[in-house]
């Protein structure tokens, strides 16, 4: 059992200041994330010059850009995370930012589907490195004490996040002649004058300038697969492959299955858009309760039985949700906003797994195992994209709960907290 942490109060500036730099680093990586997957229909339709969502390119080329937004991801945290232990945390963070926040700018540029795919996957690079980077600089500053909560309140954030950008994408939609679907992205160029404040007055983690200065060796990446740490590896891979291809299929493609319940319920276009991402801003409000409850669940069981019970829980959400045909309302505000509440379980990781490696292979085997699942996400992208009938997106979402009851059943053979 997790014991009581200290008071706020008893925090020093350093630790406020980081803080602070990977709970906005978060905010702004969920703004970035699913600005894309709310306008992904209209705006690959429109790139493709299709008459609608029901045409079949369009299904494939939105499972492509996907693809490559996971593949930049799962390639942006080994990347960043590599150097995250090469140059130290603080400035390798604020090269993650800079990178995502300009390159999901440039998708307001995009001409062609391709294009976007090119400049989403650069954006993805960031956003991937954000995660392993920030994640050690807090686990490095902080009290262990208070890593359960710390998971909920940077998850609450990446939710948040998400938020402002349904809530964005809502509003212009009701404005008298809305802007096209590419403009929400200059929305994205905002987190790069965050990098200024990062580089002026957040230190260094004196965990990582101790152990650079006392090493003599610099460990590398086959390390991971090494001695004690490589079944740390393998499981929390294994476990991280499960449960984000589950959860990205269900990201993706549950806004096109609520989107494709509205077409068939006749209703028009600007009200598809304003329903979905207000549907989006409901799961994720409560998204952001089962971030603390996951936190609460991990300080009293630890993280690998809270981890194994959420994912229990997420896949019955899942299959409760599409195992029979139901309507938009009855998705968008009870069987969506469950699997929102279990999705609290990948706020854990953020905290857990940093610690269970060295301190000079902390961002490498956070970065490593937590993104080597986009790769897996990727790849399941892809063959759900060619083998899903047009239209029939849940027996998609169905089998995609298959992975996510696999991560559960697997998570109890992660290794137990570090110290």
């Amino acid at each position: 059992m997790t014991a009581r942490p200290e008071s706020l109060g008893g925090l020093s500036a350093r630790q406020w200041k980081s803080g602070a730099a990977a709970w906005l680093g978060w905010l702004f990586d969920g703004l970035e994330l699913h600005l894309y997957t709310l306008v992904a229909a209209p705006l690959v339709i429109h790139l493709l010059g299709a008459a609608g969502g029901a045409d079949p390119a369009v299904k494939e080329k939105s499972a492509y850009i996907q693809a490559a937004f996971l593949v930049g991801w799962a390639l942006g945290g080994a990347f960043f995370g590599r150097l995250g232990d090469r140059i130290g945390r603080s400035r390798a963070l604020s090269f993650t930012i800079l990178t995502y926040a300009l390159c999901t700018g440039l998708c307001a540029a995009a001409q062609t589907w391709w294009q976007l795919m090119i400049f989403r996957f650069l954006a993805a690079l960031g956003i991937g490195g954000e995660w392993a980077v920030g994640a050690a600089l807090l686990a490095e500053t902080w009290p262990r004490d208070w890593r359960p909560w710390l998971s909920a309140v940077l998850q609450t954030a990446v939710n948040l996040g998400i938020l402002v950008a349904a809530g964005l994408v809502a509003l212009l939609s009701f404005l008298p002649h809305p802007p096209g679907e590419r403009w929400v992205f200059l929305i994205g160029v905002a987190p790069a004058l965050m990098v200024f404040w990062i580089r002026a007055q957040v230190p260094e983690s004196e965990a990582w300038t101790r152990a650079e200065s006392q090493s003599a060796r610099r460990p590398g990446l086959r390390d991971l697969f090494r001695g004690e740490v490589a079944p740390v590896t393998l499981h929390t891979s294994a476990v991280c492959a499960l449960s984000l291809s589950g959860w990205w299929l269900f990201q993706f493609w549950h806004p096109q299955h609520l989107r494709r319940l509205l077409e068939l319920s006749g209703s028009a276009h600007g009200q598809e858009t304003r329903s979905i991402s207000i549907a989006f801003f409901w799961l994720n409000a409560v998204a952001i309760a089962g971030n603390f409850a996951a936190g609460w669940l991990a300080g009293r069981v630890g993280n690998r039985r809270a981890i194994a019970v959420f994912f229990a829980g997420m896949f019955g959400a899942m299959a409760g949700g599409f195992a029979v045909p139901r309507g938009f309302g009855e998705m968008a505000w009870f069987w969506m906003p469950l699997v929102g509440f279990f999705s609290g379980v990948f706020g854990l990781f953020t905290m857990y797994l940093p610690p269970l490696f060295p301190t000079l292979l902390r961002t490498t085997g956070a970065g490593f195992c937590y993104n080597i699942g986009r790769l897996a996400a990727a790849a399941a992208s892809l063959v759900f994209g060619w083998l899903a009938p047009v239209g029939d997106y849940r027996t998609a979402l169905l089998c995609a709960s298959a992975l996510i009851l696999a991560a559960a059943l697997w998570a109890m053979r992660l290794p137990a907290d570090a110290s």
